[in-house]
C-alpha cells in the first residue's frame, strides 16, 4: 500500500508539472508567419519551419509557420490577419501593405538593395538580346512575382516588347523560378525569366542543365524581398524585429535557403520605385 502511495504521488507530481509547463506555453504570445511559394515547395517548408523554430527560441514566443498556395494566398492572409509575419517580394508587399497601411517592412537581405533577374533561353536559340523575345515562346514565374514577371515585363517594355502583343502566343505563367528553368530546359518555352539567386543556386547545386539553357541579359538593379510584420503590441514587434535582424548563416535553414548570411534594416520609402512600375503596368492601381 505504502508502494502504491507513493507511487500516485509521483504521479501526481509529474502531471502537476506538465500542467504548469502547459499553462506556460499557453501564456505565450503566439504569431503566425507565410513565405510566398517561390520555390521547391518542400525545400521551403523544411527551411521555414526551422527559422520558426529559431525565431520562437530568440523571441519566447510561439510561431507557427503556415504555408501558402500561392502568392495571392499570402497577400489575403496578411489582409485577413491570419498571418502576422511575411516573407513577401517587393511586389507582393506593396500588394500587402495597400491592404494594410499599418504594416511595416521592416529587413531585408544585402543582396535585395541591388537585387536582379535573369532571361533564360534555349542553348541553341539565337536569342541574344530582349529585342530577340519576339515571336518566341515565353514563361514567366507567378504573375505575382516582382522578379519572375513585374520586372522582367518592365524591363521588356523598355526594349519595345509588349509580352502580350510581341511573343509567340500569351506568355506563360509558371508559378515559381524553378518551374522556369525547367520549362525552358525541356524545351517546353524559348525563353523565360527568373530570380537571380534562384538561378545561381540551381546552377551551382546542379539543378540545371546549362548545356540546355543560358543566360542572355540580366537586369539592371531594383529592390525586392522583404520582411513585413503587422503586430499592434510595439514591445512584440521589436522582439521579432531584433531577432531577425541578429540572425547569422548558422542560425536556421532559411538563411541558406535564402542566400544569405544576414538580414539588414529596410523601409517602405525602399519599394516605392516598385509600387510606380506595378501601377504603369495596370498590375495594381
Amino acid at each position: 500500500m505504502k508502494k502504491l502511495m507513493i507511487a500516485a504521488v509521483l504521479l501526481l507530481t509529474a502531471l502537476s508539472g506538465c500542467a504548469g509547463e502547459n499553462t506556460e506555453e499557453a501564456k505565450k504570445e503566439t504569431i503566425k508567419i507565410g513565405a510566398i511559394p517561390d520555390q521547391n515547395a518542400a525545400d521551403l517548408n523544411r527551411s521555414m519551419e526551422d527559422f520558426a523554430k529559431d525565431l520562437g527560441k530568440k523571441t519566447g514566443m510561439n510561431v507557427e509557420y503556415v504555408p501558402s498556395v500561392d502568392y495571392s494566398a499570402l497577400v489575403t492572409a496578411f489582409q485577413r490577419g491570419e498571418i502576422q509575419l511575411a516573407w513577401f517580394g517587393g511586389l507582393t508587399g506593396v500588394q500587402a501593405r495597400n491592404l494594410v497601411p499599418e504594416a511595416e517592412p521592416f529587413a531585408q537581405r544585402p543582396i535585395d538593395e541591388k537585387f536582379k533577374s535573369v532571361f533564360i533561353a534555349q542553348k541553341d536559340s539565337e536569342i541574344d538580346s530582349l529585342e530577340d523575345l519576339k515571336g518566341k515562346s515565353f514563361t514567366f514565374g507567378s504573375e505575382s512575382s516582382t522578379s519572375g514577371h513585374l520586372m522582367p515585363r518592365y524591363f521588356m517594355m523598355e526594349a519595345g516588347i509588349d509580352a502580350d502583343q510581341d511573343l509567340d502566343g500569351k506568355p506563360n505563367y509558371s508559378g515559381s523560378h524553378d518551374k522556369t528553368y525547367k520549362l525552358v530546359e525541356s524545351g517546353a518555352y524559348e525563353t523565360g525569366a527568373l530570380n537571380i539567386s534562384v538561378w545561381e543556386a540551381a546552377v551551382k547545386e546542379g539543378k540545371v542543365d546549362e548545356s540546355k539553357v543560358k543566360v542572355f541579359y540580366t537586369t539592371p538593379e531594383y529592390f525586392d524581398y522583404n520582411w513585413t510584420v503587422n503586430i499592434a503590441d510595439e514591445e512584440s514587434k521589436k522582439k521579432i524585429k531584433d531577432a531577425i535582424l541578429s540572425m547569422t548563416k548558422e542560425d536556421n535553414e532559411i538563411m541558406e535557403l535564402l542566400q544569405t548570411d544576414r538580414f539588414i534594416e529596410t523601409n517602405n520609402e525602399n519599394y516605392k520605385a516598385i509600387e510606380e512600375v506595378a501601377k504603369q503596368l495596370k498590375i495594381i492601381k
